[in-house]
This record gives structure tokens, sequence and C-alpha cells, in this order.
């Protein structure tokens, strides 16, 4: 295997020029960059990146903590977030939590000791205080998706209020009275703020908040058909239902297959989530459609253009939330009752 030093007899430059060349520690003039890089190609020289992290404190790795990469939502985030981490020269390292808080803490602790550069996170909201002592100990991190209030780290989310707002409404527009809610994990971010805008649109449309419609599915397939079908047990069922992510959306279908009901003519139904097949079901569901890729992509976006600014800063990074825009689809999946 070629060494460093066979880089520089090959250029004819010293082994510093090279190593200046390889970590970018010191300007070095184009055309002898370029000898040494030729060079290294030629013998198939390969920097030992162990080392190199070692000399310049960079990793160039990024770590990716999600909750469900099963999920479509997840998935699409995280191919927005790989793809701004290539261009930025960074490789992506993908963790998948399940939302269990075991599993948080050990990957955690594990990109931490990997000395990653910076994470993105989509927080299960059970981790606060180890996640303060690593920001605290100079680990970047962006929230993704949701946030944990009181931890001073930025967040890139999506208009989770205003998109349930608008489903609400919507549906109360089209005449629908009684509007049944499936919510994801009580303790996070996302669910507290759709479970706002829903309730929101409820008061400003003179109507009071019944806790009855209001059910649980924990961001699931099976717990929001079981949620759904909880919520429809009874002659007094709502006429629409309310499902606050893609895959509970999938339950409350199953759901009302499962009732012998029909959609919209005895439920009409609004997802969170426009998933690429939503327009296959029969009938084609109307969503709140949200952006991942562009969550992910400007999740590492900000976490670069602070590392690149702040090289080896302990300080934690800064700065408000950023809010990307939702909006509903409308299609076939709720009938007017006026």
């Amino acid at each position: 295997m070629a060494t460093i030093k066979d880089v520089a007899k090959q250029a004819g430059v010293s082994v510093a020029t090279v190593s200046y060349v390889i970590n970018g520690t010191r300007n070095v003039a184009p055309d002898t960059a370029k000898r040494v890089r030729a060079a290294m190609e030629a013998l198939n020289f390969h920097p030992n990146a162990v080392a190199q992290s070692l000399r310049t404190r960079t990793t160039h790795v990024i770590g990716a903590v999600v909750s469900d990469i099963s999920n479509p939502f997840f998935a699409t985030l995280i191919r927005g977030a790989e793809d701004c981490a290539r261009e930025n020269g960074y490789s992506l390292l993908i963790c998948n939590t399940s939302e269990k808080l075991e599993n948080e803490l050990v990957y955690l602790q594990l990109l931490s000791r990997k000395r990653v550069d910076g994470m993105i996170l989509a927080p299960t909201g059970k981790n606060d205080e180890l996640i303060r002592d690593l920001i605290t100990r100079g680990l970047q991190i962006v929230f993704i998706d949701r946030k944990i209030d009181g931890v001073d780290a930025p967040a890139v989310l999506s208009e989770n209020e205003e998109g349930a707002y608008r489903a609400t409404r919507y549906l109360i527009e089209q005449g629908h009275r009684q509007i049944g809610i499936i919510l994801g994990l009580p303790h996070v971010s996302t669910t507290t703020e759709r479970l706002r805008g829903y309730e929101r649109a409820l008061t400003d449309n003179g109507f009071e908040i019944d806790r009855a419609l209001i059910a649980y599915g924990h961001s699931q397939v099976a717990e929001g058909k079981e949620a759904c079908l909880d919520l429809l047990d009874g002659a007094d069922r709502p006429s629409a239902v309310f499902a606050t992510n893609n895959l509970m959306t999938i339950g409350v279908m199953m759901a009302i297959h499962k009732l012998g009901l029909s959609c919209p003519q005895d439920v009409s139904v609004v997802g969170f989530d426009d998933f690429e097949w939503a327009a296959a079901f029969e009938p084609p569901l109307t969503t709140v459609a949200q952006d991942p890729y562009r969550i992910g992509y400007e999740a590492v976006q900000l976490l670069c253009e602070y590392i690149h600014a702040h090289p080896h800063s302990q300080d934690a990074i800064k700065g408000e939330d950023r809010r990307i825009g939702v909006k509903l689809q409308i299609r076939g999946s709720v009938e007017s009752i006026k």
C-alpha cells in the first residue's frame, strides 16, 4: 500500500505539503495541489480516515436519529438530509429508534462517542436531560419534525398547527359537526401542535371541545385502527375523522372497512401526510401535505452552515424554529353534508 511519503516523492513535494492538501489546513498553490491529487490517484492512495479526523478534529459525518424509518415521511426526510450532506462533503449515519427511549439513549451515546460533527434528531421526548447535556458539551443538534420545549436548539418543523386548523375548518365547511381526531404520541410536540390546531378551528367556529372525540393512535397503523374503532363504536359516531399521521390514516381506512361502513358516505376522512399512494386509495384521500424532503435538506444545510462558520466551536448552535409550509390536498374522502 502506498504511503504519504510515496505520494510526496511522486508529486515532487514535501510530506507536509501532501498533508496540507489532504486536510485543507493550509493554502497550497493550485498547480501543486493538482500534482499531489494526481499522485494520490496514480498510487491509489487513500488517507487514513481515523488519523485524519484526529488531526482535524472533524469526521465529516452527521448523525441522523429518526423515530421510524419505515414511515414514508421519515424515509423521504432522510433522502433530503442525505442529498444535502453529500453536497456539503458529509456522510450520513442513520439511526432508527422505533420510538423507544432505550434505543434513542443508545444511539445518542454512540454518536457522541463516534464524534460526529453534528446531528439531526427527531426526539422521542423522553431523553431531555441527556440531550441537554450533549448540547452543553458542544454537540451540534438540529431537531427535525418535532422539538423538545426548554431545550435550546434550532428545529426544522412543519406548520403543524396551521395544517390541523385547515383540515378541521375544511370539514366544518363541508357541514360536519361531529369531528373525531386521532392523535399520535401524547408527549411529542407534533401531537400538541396538531391538537391545538384542531381545537382552535372548532372554537373559532363556535363549537365546544368534546373530549370523547379525541383518541390516540400512537402514530402506528394497528393502534390508529383501534382508536378509530373506538370512535366509531356506537350510534352517535362522528361523521368525520381526522387522522394526524399517514400510518394512522391507513388504520382509519381499515377500521371503516372492518365495520362495514363506507368512506365518505358514512365517514369522511382527512389525513396528515400526503404519502405517494394517497391518491390511489378508493376514494382518493384528502390530506394535509407536508414537505419532508425539504425538512431533512434544510436541517442538514443549517447544521453545515454553522459547522463551516464556527469550526471546532464548543458553543451550541442557536436559532429560531424554521417552519415549512403545508398544503391541504382536497380529494374524494370528504363528503359534504350541508
